[in-house]
This record gives C-alpha cells, sequence and structure tokens, in this order.
C-alpha cells in the first residue's frame, strides 16, 4: 500500500506571527426542532390520490433548498434576528384500490428563527476581482454591506409520521405559490394551492431536525505560523498490484463488527453497555 502521509523538510520560519483574514464566530446555538403536522404541497396528481386513500407512509425527506435572511433587532443594537426556510422533498408511498401502491412527492417548508449577537460595524467593505479593469462599472454601496453572515449546518431531517388532516388542521407558514420554481421544478409538476383543494384533505408530515446555527462576520487575527515548504514525497504513478494482495493488506475492519458498547445519557456521559468480545 502506498504512503499517503505528508512529509516537508524545507527550511520554514518557525515562530512568525502573520495577519491572516477570516470569518470570526461571533455568536452560535445549536437545537432539536419537532415540526408536527407540517402542510406537504402535492401536484393535481397527487391531491387526486389523497383524495381517494387514507393509508400513506413516508418513503424519503431531504431537504433540497434553503432561505436565510438576517436582520436588525431595533432598540437592541449588536443583535440580529436570522430566519431560516428549509424546503423538504418529500416521497410517499400511498394506496390505491385494487391493493395496489402508488408513488407520489411533494414539498413541506420548514419555517426557524433565533436571535443570536452579531456585533456592530459602521463600516463599509470593498473588494477587488481579477476581471476589473480601470473602466470597470463601479461598486455601489449598499446597507447592510458588512452585516454579519449566518451560517447554518442541520442533517437530513428525522421522519416521525406523516397523516392526512381535514379542513387543514396543520401547520404552514406559506402557500403553494410561495415555494420558488428552483424547488418546484423538481417535482415535474405545478403544486397545488387552497384554491385548487376541493376534497378538503390535506397531507401532513411530522419531521424532527437537528441544526447548528452561527452568526460570523469578517475580521482579522495575529497567528504563529510556519512558513509553506515544498514537500518531499515524489508523485508516483498507480501500479497495478494483485487485487488479492492490495486486499490482503488492509485492516480488518473489527469496529464495523462490533456495536458501540456505550450509550450516551442526559449529561452527555457514557453509560457501558457491557463489553465487545471482539478483539482488535
Amino acid at each position: 500500500m502506498g504512503d499517503n502521509r505528508f512529509s516537508c523538510t524545507g527550511q520554514g520560519i518557525g515562530g512568525e506571527r502573520f495577519g491572516i483574514e477570516t470569518s470570526r464566530i461571533l455568536d452560535a446555538c445549536r437545537d432539536r426542532d419537532c415540526f408536527e403536522n407540517v402542510r406537504v404541497f402535492l401536484t393535481a396528481g397527487g391531491e387526486e390520490l389523497i383524495a381517494r386513500t387514507s393509508n400513506v407512509r413516508v418513503k424519503s425527506a431531504k431537504i433540497v433548498a434553503s432561505n436565510i435572511s438576517v436582520d436588525p433587532i431595533q432598540f437592541n443594537c449588536g443583535f440580529f434576528t436570522v430566519l431560516v426556510r428549509f424546503y423538504v422533498c418529500c416521497k410517499f408511498e400511498v394506496c390505491v384500490p385494487m391493493g395496489q401502491s402508488q408513488e407520489i412527492e411533494g414539498i413541506a417548508v420548514l419555517e426557524k428563527r433565533v436571535v443570536l449577537f452579531g456585533g456592530e460595524s459602521n463600516v463599509s467593505i470593498f473588494r477587488s476581482r481579477a476581471c476589473d479593469s480601470f473602466c470597470a462599472a463601479p461598486e455601489p454601496v449598499c446597507c447592510g454591506q458588512n452585516d454579519p453572515e449566518a451560517v447554518i449546518e442541520v442533517v437530513e431531517p428525522v421522519v416521525l409520521g406523516a397523516r392526512i388532516l381535514e379542513n387543514c388542521a396543520c401547520n404552514c407558514c406559506c402557500c403553494g405559490c410561495d415555494i420558488p420554481t428552483v424547488v418546484t421544478d423538481q417535482l415535474g409538476g405545478t403544486l397545488c394551492d387552497d384554491d385548487d383543494n376541493d376534497n378538503g384533505r390535506f397531507l401532513t408530515i411530522s419531521l424532527g431536525l437537528f441544526s447548528v446555527i452561527r452568526l460570523v462576520r469578517d475580521g482579522q487575527l495575529l497567528v504563529e505560523a510556519t512558513e509553506f515548504c515544498l514537500p518531499d514525497k515524489e508523485c508516483n504513478d498507480v501500479a497495478d498490484e494483485d487485487p488479492c494482495c492490495t486486499f490482503r493488506q488492509m485492516p480488518f475492519p473489527t469496529s464495523a463488527f462490533c456495536p458501540n458498547n456505550v450509550a450516551p445519557t442526559e449529561n452527555g456521559q457514557g453509560r457501558s453497555r457491557g463489553r465487545c468480545s471482539c478483539n482488535s
């Protein structure tokens, strides 16, 4: 097996301080949200199937787009409201007459709002571009040019269930016409709105979402660093090796056959479930 370690034996300058420009995290939070009975917007074909069935299950749910807005809070300088909308593409399996099943897709919209500290800044930031020339169009000054930026990390939603409700006793933060076309184009059809629903039945989904939200702002830091040097390892062509020989040199994946023997608790401490009999 080839050696993938990076080594460098050049003459670097150690212990020097360098100024770097990076995104500085000013505030952050984590959360677990349960969105219960969120309306799923369907196409005309999906609405017709929901009108004729009461048996439905979720096959998958995947975030396909998001919209993030950051607005300052009046009379509370330095704090900002972060409003996030997640557009989730959901796939369902519904039972139709004669014991048959059919798949339909729809869009669920999840909305989350948090308040975080983003600091204050009264400067405008301009950056040059490689394609700009002396006669290039000037960059206008716009409000909020140095507002903090929201960064959101989220895992795929956890499906908790699906129901068909009457008279829209469901949660919905928008209408079908508010969903951007970049999202609806993935369904291959036009979504139905409230005016197009004559049967009074609505498909809903319950989802769990784990997320981390942080506000960052451009800042300058002074760090100790070592000057970059060239590696001493040469680039070699990949040799045609015997696949069985390569396989025999791979370490046995012991951990894949041994379940985790420590269960997490509420306070973050581990609780032993017993020892694994596998040998490393």
